[in-house]
């Protein structure tokens, strides 16, 4: 029963992927295929990071070392050498590969703080390379490329190009499903759980750890060859420190204690980034506040706690946690708008086109617009709403938790009585 409660499931997700993107607008495609990459990318980093214990600051290198390779390779196939367009791929993967051999020797040598230092020293490197590098990286306005047909696809359309990236997506998922199901994969959570252990058993931990961080930059390859077949183009900002803390974003959040933990995250980040940087210059902080508000009160993730409501779901009583959880619902969506409303009020007091009618205003405060509306910077009616929101909001947040711990406290000592039984 259990194998079916995950294949149904996702042979549904796989179907309305199949089929849905035709009848989306090129907005829509365009962020698929990004969601796509992003999951892979996020998949790849959390074989390092989450089963295997070792913190990456720096998984862009391998990301930006995929899409250049595959550009090269894209470069040689117009000038006419014979090689697939959907077998582009492999040319990240391999550079991945290659450079994640050489980088894990000696990343691996050091753990905790120190290995994520390394990491974050080698993806660095190739930033300040890449644009002194003209053969490899082409300078600081990158390369270009052209898809070239093949098999009678042209692969000029947005819609062909996310059909490759889903196939290359879900096959990436199946084989780093399989690795973890493997001895191997066994012995990658034991090295996170336990490295001391694992020497004593007799296991080479070094060797075994430079083989998963080589396997996890190889597949970040693969997410990076997929973005450039994508976007025709890169240049050395897929190097950058922001690629790489993209990544952690997605991954813990998502929940890095599960496998597809990951691809949670990089859902919630890449449509919150397509919808919501359209409606204001604040996105960036919003994101990192989710990011910051996860690791306080949710350091399992969004993936840890819908498992953790899973494996309970027998023992809950819903008609008794309902009502507190839309009383969280309720206050979480009341302190949303006040935070919303005062960024985007300090957005604009602080902005150049207020200082500018400040200046015509005679350096007093003039009223600001905001969602259709007049406010008075001075006035208490501008700041009583979001403080009401804020105050309200929080009262039912402790209200909801005051009635949840109970709850939750008595369903896991239910369960833990079971287990010891």
């Amino acid at each position: 029963m259990r194998p079916m409660r995950t294949i149904i499931p996702a042979a549904i997700l796989l179907i309305a992927l199949l089929a849905v993107p035709p009848f989306l607008g090129l907005g829509w495609q365009n962020a698929l295929v990004n969601l796509l990459i992003a999951s892979l990318f996020a998949l790849a980093f959390n074989l390092l990071s989450g089963q295997a214990g070792l913190l990456s600051f720096g998984h862009a290198a391998y990301f930006g070392v995929g899409a250049f390779a595959t550009l090269h390779l894209m470069i040689a196939v117009e000038d006419g050498l014979p090689f697939p367009t959907p077998l582009l791929p492999l040319a990240g993967a391999g550079a991945g590969l290659a450079v994640g051999l050489v980088a894990g020797v000696f990343a691996t040598k050091r753990s905790g703080v120190y290995f994520a230092l390394v990491t974050l020293a080698i993806a660095e490197l190739f930033h300040s390379l890449a644009p002194h590098l003209q053969g490899w990286f082409g300078g600081e306005s990158g390369i270009s490329a052209m898809r070239m047909p093949w098999g009678g696809f042209v692969f000029g359309s947005l819609l062909e190009v996310y059909y490759l990236t889903l196939g290359w997506v879900v096959l990436s998922i199946l084989v780093l499903w399989a690795y973890t199901r493997t001895p191997f994969g066994r012995l990658t959570l034991a090295l996170r759980d336990n490295e001391q252990r694992v020497r004593f058993l007799g296991y080479d931990a070094h060797a075994a750890k430079v083989v998963v961080f080589t396997i996890s930059a190889m597949f970040s390859g693969v997410a990076g060859a997929l973005l450039a077949i994508s976007n025709e183009t890169a240049n050395y900002a897929l190097f950058s420190a922001h690629v790489s803390a993209q990544v952690v974003l997605h991954t813990f959040v998502g929940g890095a204690t599960i496998f597809l933990g990951p691809v949670i995250g990089a859902v919630v980040f890449t449509l919150f980034a397509y919808i919501v940087s359209d409606l204001t210059r604040s996105w960036l902080f919003y994101q990192g506040l989710i990011f910051v508000l996860v690791m306080l009160y949710a350091p399992i993730g969004i993936g840890g706690v819908i498992r953790h409501h899973l494996r309970h779901w027998r023992s809950i009583d819903w008609s008794r946690l309902a009502a507190p959880y839309a009383l969280a619902g309720v206050g979480g969506a009341m302190i949303a708008g006040g935070v919303v409303f005062l960024t985007e009020c300090v957005a604009i007091l602080f902005g150049e086109e207020y200082a500018v009618a400040m200046r015509d205003a005679g350096d007093t405060l003039p009223p600001f617009e905001m969602a259709g509306m007049s406010w008075d910077p001075l006035g208490p009616a501008s700041w009583l709403p979001p403080i009401l929101l804020l105050s309200i909001g929080g009262l039912c947040l402790h209200r909801a938790r005051d009635r949840i711990k109970p709850l939750w406290d008595a369903i896991e000592g239910g369960a833990a009585k079971e287990g010891t039984r």
